[in-house]
């Protein structure tokens, strides 16, 4: 079984699909062409879909141009991900890889104005952050979660150059997303046989995605469509998030109000977060902290389970950062290695006790970050996650009937909170 499992991971499929695609909407024809790369003499298309027996193909939009109501279609030729230049093929992309891809490019089309780096996996950053260059802003995202991190997608926003090429080949990672590589830095992935290198020249205009509306498809089982508008927030910047009302509710006669307006590095995270935050699966809730996730929970059915993954895993990344730190191991092998007879066992269970009360009492670098959920919190549950870590702040859509509970409990423990009045979910 474990050989049949390797075999199909390493199969490249021929696809079925027709060389273009051709989708009426009225009197309007969009007319799209099948995407491929020539890797060892061959025209190949996707690797293949989700899973190794998924066939799969990548269209681009190359005719046409849609307009429903006030929604017009990325224009013809306006490529990003549709149309990546691959310069390091390794194991040549398959859907996921170009999903990836495009989901970090939604979130990191807010931050073109500072380096900024998205971790991706399995269409979900494993971590983002902002730095005062580009390898600061790499070596935060990769410590942020390193072991989400391994065999992931990374993306990022300025020209890559030796340095920070050094810094991705000492990890196992599947593509890297950037806008140009400098002299010297292809010889350095060279070396790492299965990495996919592409190359999104349009990358360094994305900031006019910012407020695009496109078209979303989701097919149905019996092969129904679902057709939506693109979510567009309607806090872009950070002075819209500065604008938020402050969390203000009236139940029952009785008006409640937070206490304190958010500092400048709050608002600065809020935003931040807030931007993130809706480029991931729901149900989610994330923490950041000066321009860096340090948690983040996706994908759940309730909104207090989620804050307390998020929770969990901000302790245990934090965890594995300090082992990393201070010896070169993650914490899981010290883990191991302190309960051996191995004559360092004794110095590194001592070491794991010294980073389990290390974050203990850091709360697990929760101390004054900022909490973000995709929408309002029913109960004040959920926000006493976040509280009890020591949180300073929450942004969050606001609109339960119970919002005076939340704004009670950040009052408090003398913590703020803003209400963007837009939820966020991405299914």
């Amino acid at each position: 079984m474990h050989e049949k499992l390797q075999k199909a991971y390493k199969t490249i499929l021929d696809d079925h699909f027709p060389d273009t695609l051709e989708i009426k909407f009225g009197n309007t024809l969009l007319t799209y062409q099948k995407v491929g790369w020539t890797i060892e003499g061959e025209l190949k298309g996707l690797r293949y879909g989700e899973n190794p027996e998924q066939e799969a193909v990548l269209y681009k939009l190359v005719n046409g141009n849609l307009t429903l109501g006030n929604v017009k279609t990325i224009l013809p030729r306006k490529y990003l991900a549709s149309d990546v230049e691959l310069l390091q093929s390794g194991k040549h992309p398959g859907k996921t890889n170009i999903t990836d891809a495009d989901n970090a490019l939604n979130i990191i089309r807010y931050f073109m104005d500072e380096p900024v780096v998205a971790i991706m996996k399995h269409n979900n950053p494993c971590s983002v952050a902002i730095g005062k260059n580009l390898l600061d802003a790499y070596t935060k995202a990769n410590l942020a979660d390193r072991v989400a991190a391994f065999g992931g997608a990374i993306a990022l926003n300025r020209s890559v150059d030796k340095d920070i090429a050094e810094a991705i080949a000492e990890q196992y990672a599947e593509v890297v997303v950037a806008p140009e590589y400098e002299k010297g830095v292809m010889d350095i992935f060279a070396k790492k046989k299965n990495l996919r290198i592409m190359k999104i020249q349009n990358m360094k205009k994305l900031k006019e995605w910012i407020g695009e509306v496109y078209l979303d498809f989701k097919s149905l089982i019996d092969g129904g469509l679902i057709v939506q508008t693109s979510y567009v927030p309607h806090a872009k910047t950070l002075e819209d998030v500065m604008k938020l009302p402050i969390g203000y509710h009236e139940y029952k006669g009785k008006k409640y109000e937070i206490k304190r307006k958010p500092t400048e590095q709050e608002y600065r995270d809020m935003w931040f977060g807030w931007l993130v935050e809706s480029g991931i699966t729901s149900n989610s809730v994330i923490y950041v902290k000066e321009g860096v996730t340090v948690g983040i929970g996706t994908g759940q059915q309730d909104r207090v389970g989620v804050a307390e993954i998020a929770r969990d895993k901000a302790h245990t990344k934090l965890k594995d950062r300090l082992a990393f730190e201070q010896r070169k191991i993650p914490y899981n092998k010290l883990l191991q290695l302190s309960g051996t007879r191995d004559p360092e066992s004794l110095e590194l269970l001592a070491l794991k006790y010294e980073i389990d009360e290390e974050v203990a009492t850091k709360h697990g670098g929760l101390e004054g970050a900022v909490m973000v959920s995709d929408a309002f919190f029913p109960f004040r549950d959920g926000v006493d996650v976040g509280l009890r870590e020591g949180i300073a702040a929450i942004i969050q859509p606001g609109g339960s009937e119970r919002d005076f509970e939340s704004i009670e409990a950040c009052n408090e423990t003398g913590a703020t909170m803003v209400f963007t009045g837009q939820r966020s979910f991405k299914h």
